[in-house]
């Protein structure tokens, strides 16, 4: 027995005939897209967790370097590890130093002279921030006098006087 819809010409078992071999065909080809993009989306997820891990190590570390005596003088230093992909023409941290007399003194540690010669830390490359005593005052202690350090700014030019784009992490 055929049953037409009013709005269909054909009758219902043509067209359901017509259907159940559409969803046969499409059903295998429907599943494969599904299962597929579980795995695109897998994939592109990892790819965002990889760059913002490699993100996070390439910056620029500074870490705490040796101290030297100079005069009796105590003079700190950092070191610096370029990881990031940009050429650093200019870096100082101002470290603020506790002395055993309760007294704190902020030292400038620089790469270069700021109007001088710039020594520009290569990506990869290391150097070393140094206090520059004609340029500014020594402690007047020994490195034995000195309790805690902190960091109390940076700063940090890649080339042309831009700010650097990589995060600078210092370990005073």
């Amino acid at each position: 027995m055929l049953f037409r819809h009013p709005r269909i010409q054909r009758p219902l078992s043509s067209r359901v005939a017509r259907i159940r071999s559409a969803l046969k065909r499409g059903i295998l080809h429907v599943a494969r897209q599904r299962s597929l993009a579980p795995l695109g989306m897998t994939a592109v997820l990892g790819l965002i967790l990889a760059a913002s891990t490699a993100l996070a190590a390439n910056g620029i570390d500074v870490r705490r370097g040796e101290d030297s005596t100079v005069f009796g003088n105590c003079v700190p230093s950092l070191v610096v590890e370029n990881k990031s992909a940009e050429t650093i023409d200019y870096l100082q941290v101002d470290v603020a130093v506790a002395l055993g007399n309760g007294q704190e003194r902020t030292v400038e540690l620089m790469s270069a002279y700021r109007e001088g010669v710039l020594y520009p830390i290569a990506p990869g490359g290391k150097a070393t921030l140094k206090q520059h005593l004609d340029t500014s005052m020594a402690l007047g202690v020994a490195c034995g006098e000195v309790k805690a350090r902190r960091v109390v700014r940076t700063i940090c030019e890649a080339a042309g006087g831009k700010e650097c784009g990589s995060s600078v992490s210092v370990q005073p």
